[in-house]
């Protein structure tokens, strides 16, 4: 138990409920994904939840022709000012008939909180969800962290996030504490 907690300390995470911290920035830049290759590509985790890099407006109306019914933006407004920002991808996806959630994480990291939002947005979804950030990697591990709170299997989770082109081994330990604690 003394090894998982100086672990845990060691990647930031706190299970008090405070931050789980690790650098985003670092996974961002060390994703297997190419930014230049994924730039509008829907990114399938399973059968219910995609993720993606900064999405376009015109990439909502791609979003509804594939089934998606809820969109997370896991991006804070004003990272990329040039991208589209909260409020206007919320209102793109309203008119779209799309249900749409921020959970913005920065480059400081996950936060109790954030996961528990990422399950309840998963939970009440009634249909296929896209989460998007800056490269998608922030998206998928916050999805993640979410699949280990709810008790899914860490290796299972490192195989659908890889999969999709992702790699979950720096916030490995946060999924292994979660899913451990989870019941």
């Amino acid at each position: 138990m003394k090894k998982v907690i100086a672990s845990l300390a060691t990647g930031g995470l706190l299970l008090g409920g405070a931050v789980l911290g690790y650098s985003t920035s670092f996974a961002e830049e060390n994703s297997s994904v190419p930014l230049e290759k994924v730039e509008n590509m829907f990114r399938k985790i399973n059968d219910k939840v995609s993720v993606s890099p900064q999405i376009s407006l015109e990439d909502i109306a791609a979003a509804k022709a594939e089934g998606v019914r809820l969109i997370v933006n896991n991006r804070p407004d004003g990272e990329e000012p040039t991208a589209p920002q909260s409020a206007d991808i919320e209102a793109a996806a309203k008119a779209a008939g799309i249900d749409y959630v921020a959970i913005p994480i920065t480059h400081s990291g996950f936060s109790g909180p954030q996961v528990d939002a990422m399950i309840a947005a998963l939970d009440g979804a009634e249909g296929k969800t896209l989460a998007y950030c800056r490269s998608g990697t922030r998206s998928t591990l916050l999805w993640s962290l979410a699949q280990a709170k709810q008790g899914v299997s860490p290796d299972e989770i490192a195989r659908l996030a890889g999969n999709a082109g992702y790699d979950i081994t720096p916030i490995r330990a946060m999924v292994d504490a979660l899913a451990g604690g989870a019941n």
